[in-house]
């Protein structure tokens, strides 16, 4: 079973490599016959994907629009579907694949009820059944009815957000399906300048800011924050908290044994937490905070990695304890 895997451009070699049994790569992409999905690399998989080409848009959008209908023939459509047409990381395939879809729509018209259930762009997390193509180059595209979505996506930002991390904790919501809710309590090791903190508190969450350095923006001086100078590695609630958020410039490694400690005293109920991994391989990281031995996976009923939109050489872990 192949899958086409859509990821960031500039992390295809980790991506190609998560995915195992690599078939071929380009930018922001990897063809896999492993099948694996629910990758850290992963924005959106497509399984069992065709490969379709042709020399100009009318063409490459009819080929997909036949796909399409062939693979419509017995299938009944009561409720919304997804219609997803994206682009690889080459410069100026955005427009084409938009160009291709809106053909692609012209050419499905006379399925008026159908089209008009389609919801278009990339869905929410998790396994679904519509329509997704990808386009690696002017003349190509994979497509599939079934894919796999990370949760990752593009975020608003917000003017009072002390720092573009604010970013990536509203993100990593999205891949846990929750956030803090008002009355949690929320402890934000390596706090500074305050981004989380402050997405937690705007909320309403009352928040615990631990670092030595010091909070801006929306963070500073925030009712619902309380900013300790003290290690991050060092500090321990005096009760278990709803939350962990811990984005620290540390070795990776020994983030994950501080989420460790964390989770094997049930020191929180949920998490988020950022390892940067520079210049190293992230995929023994991987392995690592997954294994049932060593890691924490045997401690979580919920636990995913993504390496997220506004992630650059780092990965996110967010998970939820028994």
């Amino acid at each position: 079973m192949s899958t086409f895997h859509v990821g960031q451009k500039g992390f295809e070699a980790f991506l190609a490599k998560e995915a195992g049994a690599p078939v071929e790569k380009g930018e922001g992409w990897a063809l896999s016959s492993s099948g694996k999905i629910d990758l850290c690399f992963a924005h959106l998989s497509l399984a069992e994907p065709v490969e379709v080409r042709a020399d100009t848009v009318n063409a490459l959008a009819g080929r997909i629009a036949d796909y399409f209908l062939e693979t419509s023939r017995n299938e009944r459509y009561e409720s919304a579907w997804p219609l997803c047409f994206e682009a690889s990381g080459q410069t100026g395939l955005g427009a084409r694949a938009k160009t291709v879809e809106e053909v692609f729509r012209e050419k499905t018209s006379r399925l008026a009820r159908v089209m008009k259930l389609a919801e278009r762009g990339r869905p929410g997390p998790g396994a679904r059944r519509g329509l997704f193509a990808c386009l690696t180059d002017f003349n190509r595209a994979f497509v599939s009815r079934q894919a796999f979505c990370g949760g990752q996506r593009r975020m608003a930002d917000d003017p009072q957000a002390p720092s573009r991390s604010f970013l990536k904790v509203e993100e990593a919501y999205l891949v846990l399906g929750a956030a803090p809710q008002a009355g949690e309590r929320v402890v934000d090791l390596g706090a500074a300048p305050g981004g989380w903190s402050y997405s937690a508190a705007r909320r309403e969450a009352g928040v615990t800011a631990v670092d030595n350095g010091p909070l801006k923006g929306g963070a500073l001086g925030h009712p619902l924050i309380r900013a300790l100078a003290e290690d991050a590695f060092r500090f321990q609630p005096a009760l278990p908290v709803d939350w962990l958020f811990c984005d620290v410039l540390e070795d990776p490694r020994k983030v994950l044994e501080l989420l460790r400690r964390w989770v094997e005293q049930g020191a929180c109920r949920r998490f988020v937490v950022n390892l940067k991994f520079g210049r190293q391989d992230p995929l023994p990281l991987l392995r690592e905070a997954f294994s049932q031995q060593t890691g924490i996976a045997g401690r979580c009923k919920v636990l995913r990695a993504r390496h997220l939109y506004h992630d650059r050489e780092e990965l996110t872990l967010v998970g939820e304890l028994e």
